[in-house]
């Protein structure tokens, strides 16, 4: 360049400078090319639910209604590169510099969905495929009475061709269990007998034509609401006997031969976090990353639940106070609010009716404070059902299931019943926000029902985000003056302490080599919970890594952001705008919500 005369070396660097500045777009082309990247991430999604007959009727619809969903590798790697073909398609035909905001967040949220993905089928059969707490064996039956409609016969054929293909989705079960098994992936012993239990009874029952028999009971029911003549509904009806008492017991049979020869193998590992499997730690850190969106190490998790855990004992002996309790011990407090039987509900039917009554009843008197809270409600009802017979022992004490977009199924905020001792008086309040209002049904029917966004942002999912929603719901009731009762309040403390409490003990299990009884012990010291109750938790922990952690870290990030904007905002801070830009765009990472928020505080600040 020294020989370039000064002039034209000016003239280089502007014109370079030129083609380096972003073009800017008219109105008008900003919302064609958006128009046009909305139609074809629609486009997309659509052609994904055909060839997902689950998550088709899982939101409402019929495609592929007499089919289940391909759990094989070649199909999971098929999914992943059409998904990558679709990106790269969208990036060379579309400009997304064009774009409106909310579209380039969607193209965003695709390019870390892929990511996710691609980062997940490294460790595929790193997971456990069946446990207590999930698997096709409880899956499969609680989908189709609780998703699977009966509007007409073709409907019910399709439940019955849903039967008769059982078997394969058990075969590729199967399958995925033993490259698990091959890559010395097994499931911690404890998980073995609920498992066995429930196969056990779920095949004693496909003999039986009374109630027990869970699937014979919705199909019969489902059936007698149709309009058509009595021996076509008896016809359907010997039909899903037979093929229940044949195909789907023998599938069940298959599963629990399988099952039996593997708790061997368990038995000799014993009960370990994920250090133990190969490549452990980067598995572990892999699902701290997805469940938290952030890049928190095991220790930054475990220092943050230690410091947060202290925080809400402080919060605690403040209430130990306020009700005059006889000790400065927490422990006995503890103790009292376990074992004293003001705190309980009866172990009947009276005390199911009357637990399921109060969830009714909270969720009723939390209605009249929403529109204080929100500028967005959901339209989907709710309803508050008791968890099923077949799945209520191993299942969680209470849990939430979205609505159909259609409008066709309501949101279900599911109560376990199994184990009264396990649900206590003092904890139904915050758990009904935790699960209800405001919790996940305000955030995922919202989220369902969002217009001028793809398909796909509507469904997404990230656990610190809707977890994380879901505990900062609790604390909204505080908010707004609920928790009137002071045991009640504790009941909020004792629900959010058990979620810093997974931060120490998550972490502590897959990094620190703690065990099942080193987790309890940390539990029963620190929180109020049932020994029950923090069993089933624990097990969770080791069966579900990292998932437990997504809650606590949510909830610090939605309160850090909240009070970030009240300081910034001043008297222009609203609550409820908060809430909508919180809420209406879907599920984020914790990163795509904090440049969220911060965008509209600096949009805020503009305005007069």
């Amino acid at each position: 360049m020294k020989n370039v005369p000064f002039l034209l070396v000016i003239l280089l660097i502007a014109s370079c400078n030129m083609k380096n500045q972003a073009k800017t777009y008219t109105a008008e082309e900003t919302t064609a090319e958006s128009k046009k990247v909305n139609e074809f991430l629609g486009k997309k999604y659509d052609e994904a639910i055909e060839r997902s007959p689950e998550q088709a009727s899982s939101i409402g619809l019929k495609t592929g209604y007499d089919s289940w969903s391909d759990r094989s590798d070649e199909n999971g790697d098929k999914e992943l590169s059409i998904a990558k073909a679709n990106l790269d398609s969208l990036k060379k035909n579309f400009n997304l510099d064009a774009l409106d905001a909310q579209t380039k967040l969607s193209v965003r949220m695709l390019e870390e969905d892929i990511a996710h993905w691609e980062e997940g089928r490294k460790f595929r059969h790193h997971g456990y495929e069946i446990t207590q707490m999930g698997g096709v064996h409880n899956d499969l039956p609680a989908f189709l009475i609780n998703v699977h409609r009966i509007d007409s016969v073709t409907d019910a054929e399709a439940y019955i061709s849903r039967l008769k293909k059982i078997d394969k989705v058990f075969e590729q079960t199967i399958e995925n269990l033993k490259k698990s098994e091959a890559l010395g992936v097994i499931p911690p012993h404890f998980t073995f007998k609920y498992v066995t239990d429930d196969l056990k009874y779920f095949i004693a029952s496909c003999d039986k034509k009374d109630a027990s028999n869970v699937l014979l009971s919705d199909f019969t029911e489902k059936v007698e609401q149709l309009k058509i003549d009595k021996s076509v509904k008896g016809m359907l009806q010997n039909e899903a006997g037979e093929i229940l008492r044949t195909t789907v017991k023998g599938s069940y049979l298959k599963l629990l031969d399988y099952w039996t020869a593997l708790e061997v193998k368990a038995k000799a590992n014993g009960d370990n976090g994920v250090w133990s499997l190969p490549n452990g730690e980067a598995y572990y850190a892999k699902e701290l990353k997805f469940h938290t969106t952030t890049n928190m190490t095991p220790e930054e998790i475990y220092q943050t639940g230690l410091k947060d855990v202290a925080r809400i004992q402080d919060e605690m002996r403040v209430i130990m106070k306020q009700v005059n309790f006889k000790s400065d011990s927490l422990q006995e407090f503890f103790d009292f609010v376990r074992n004293d039987a003001q705190f309980k509900y009866s172990n009947d039917a009276k005390g199911k009716k009357e637990v399921l009554a109060d969830a009714n009843k909270y969720i009723d008197t939390m209605r009249v404070y929403l529109p204080q809270l929100f500028a967005t409600l959901p339209k989907a009802p709710l309803v508050v059902k008791q968890v099923e017979a077949f799945r209520e022992k191993s299942a969680g004490g209470a849990f939430y299931e979205d609505p159909a977009e259609d409008g066709s199924r309501p949101g279900r905020y599911y109560v376990n019943t199994y184990d009264m001792a396990d649900e206590p008086k003092y904890q139904m309040e915050a758990l009904t926000y935790h699960e209800a209002i405001p919790g996940h049904h305000m955030q995922i029917a919202i989220a369902q029902e969002l217009k001028g966004v793809p398909k796909f942002r509507r469904h997404e999912f990230f656990t610190a985000y809707i977890e994380g929603w879901a505990l900062y719901a609790e604390k909204l009731g505080k908010d707004v003056g609920k928790y009137e009762d002071p045991y009640s309040d504790f009941g909020r403390l004792s629900m959010e302490i058990f979620r810093a409490a997974r931060l120490v003990v998550d972490a502590g299990i897959h990094t620190k080599h703690w065990t099942r009884e080193q987790a309890i012990d940390y539990f029963m010291k620190n929180t109020a919970n049932a020994k029950g109750d923090i069993e089933k938790e624990i097990e969770r922990y080791f069966l579900w890594p990292g998932q437990a952690t997504g809650y606590k870290i949510g909830m610090i990030k939605i309160l850090e952001l909240r009070e970030h904007a009240k300081k910034e905002l001043g008297d222009k801070f609203d609550i409820r705008q908060f809430h909508d830009v919180v809420l209406t765009n879907g599920a984020v990472s914790l990163t795509t919500l904090e440049e969220l928020v911060k965008n509209w505080i600096a949009e805020r600040k503009k305005e007069k």
